[in-house]
């Protein structure tokens, strides 16, 4: 593998890494709560309205279709590889021109799945949530991170 590849992929990694787990370099001052409400408080900060969350939302109304389709296109995907496999065994030799079409769906059906996957599970979408009474979405943080607030924690719905 050349450098600049191996350099592309770790720098990649540590990018989603990084962004997923909300890893910062500088520490932020916590948020102080009295002893008395401090479990029953949950710390949220707003969501920021990036191009990625805004295309997972406009996903998901179609995320039953989609996953419909994905599963239609693996069950095709299964039996045209049967069919290759059975053409083989039927001549008793091993053609490997039988396998193209099957190999090429199957690289197609890998990185639609990878991308419709990356695009519709954002890292915003497994810490989602709402509050009651309020119109606005938000993700559920650290009491040290910039902007974050402390709710009651019944008033926290997903």
């Amino acid at each position: 593998m050349k450098p600049t590849m191996l350099f592309a992929i770790v720098m990649l990694t540590a990018i989603v890494l990084i962004t997923s787990f909300d890893l910062q370099f500088g520490a932020s001052t916590p948020i102080a709560v009295p002893e008395s409400m401090a479990a029953n408080v949950l710390y949220v900060c707003p969501v920021a309205s990036g191009t990625w969350d805004a295309v997972a939302r406009a996903l998901m109304p179609f995320t039953r279709s989609i996953t419909i389709g994905f599963l239609f296109a693996a069950m095709i995907l299964m039996f045209s590889w049967g069919w290759a496999l059975y053409q083989n065994l039927l001549k008793d030799s091993f053609k490997r021109e039988s396998f193209k079409n099957p190999w090429a769906f199957t690289k197609m059906w890998f990185w639609a799945g990878v991308i419709v996957l990356m695009a519709a599970l954002t890292p915003n979408h497994f810490r989602e949530v709402h509050l009651t009474g309020s119109t606005s979405s938000y993700v559920l943080c650290d009491n040290n991170t910039p902007g974050a607030r402390a709710v009651r924690a019944s008033a926290v719905h997903n």
